[in-house]
């Protein structure tokens, strides 16, 4: 099974000022393609790990945007901002509250665990078909649901009142804008987020990534296609089972597999619940999700998403 060698992703490093969409059409014109997109929005004045998706690999944004997310952060007491970070308008101020380094992280360990956010009303979130920051931008009100996020761990790196840094490890769907307002709150203050850098997305981290002003260089006057990371090793994390390559022929043919031929890879049927790729040597075939507890193979094989 071959694949297009412009299959796959390639971890950037964005710069503050770029937009996510920017990143995306400067690696359009590196890598001459028009089959392109990103995994994880970056706010233009946010740096750090952008996800940028290739050919077949525009098939793997929801896989790869469902990875736990680290973020170093720096917000700011005193001030409120109606975006909750340093573009937006004030909103609000207060006096910053005298409280010494160790009750500041007594208070950020608070939020440790599943816990409910509001996200910002100048967020991506599609609201019957409009972006809510678009209705903000309005001055429309949207009522945004609360949702439960996890963090799964947050560390108070330095405290220079006003500004706290820390670091936080969190569930995808999280807003780091959120959660600096929410621990401003706590200590008796308004606060926002005044920078943001994201350090990983599941098993990938920015060390690995290229600088973003380094894609105006072009494929031909740097090494672009050695970064490119294959569709099979984008899902490092994901449980992994090879088939022959009869059975890929199948796959790739819109024939359903069976447990059976996916056990003949010498795996234990019990081994395989939720998401796992298949793959025929160093392809991706397909990403199934499974449910190895079903009675029968039709409603064992909930979902299938072939790679061609």
């Amino acid at each position: 099974m071959m694949l297009n060698s412009s299959d796959g992703i390639i971890l950037v490093d964005k710069n503050e000022g770029e937009t996510s969409y920017d990143v995306v059409r400067k690696a359009k014109r590196a890598f001459k393609t028009k089959k392109i997109g990103h995994a994880g929005t970056l706010d233009p004045f946010a740096t750090g790990l952008l996800i940028i998706l290739l050919g077949q690999g525009t098939k793997l944004s929801g896989y790869l945007m469902s990875g736990v997310k680290s973020y170093h952060a720096t917000m700011t007491l005193g001030i409120g901002t109606d975006t909750l970070d340093r573009t937006g308008r004030i909103i609000g101020t207060t006096a910053v509250p005298d409280v010494d380094p160790e009750e500041i992280r007594c208070a950020v360990k608070g939020f440790t665990g599943d816990i409910e956010q509001t996200p910002p009303a100048y967020s991506a979130i599609n609201i019957k078909g409009r972006r809510a920051y678009d209705l903000a931008r309005q001055g429309i009100a949207v009522d945004l649901q609360k949702r439960m996020v996890n963090i799964r761990s947050i560390d108070v790196i330095s405290v220079d009142l006003p500004d706290i840094t820390f670091k936080v490890t969190c569930s995808s769907g999280t807003y780091v804008r959120t959660l600096a307002a929410d621990i401003g709150e706590r200590l008796g203050s308004a606060g926002h987020l005044k920078s943001l850098r994201r350090l990983s997305i599941g098993g990938f981290d920015v060390s690995s990534a290229l600088d973003s002003r380094m894609l105006d260089a072009g494929i031909e006057d740097f090494d672009l296609a050695g970064r490119m990371i294959s569709l099979k090793d984008a899902l490092p994390d994901m449980k992994e089972c090879s088939i022959n390559h009869e059975t890929a022929r199948k796959v790739i043919n819109g024939i359903r597999p069976v447990r059976d031929e996916l056990a003949a890879g010498g795996g234990s049927m019990d081994d395989y619940a939720g998401f796992i790729k298949l793959t025929d040597g160093s392809s991706l075939v397909a990403v199934i999700e499974v449910d190895h507890m079903s009675p029968d193979d039709k409603s064992w094989l909930k979902k299938i998403r072939v790679f061609t």
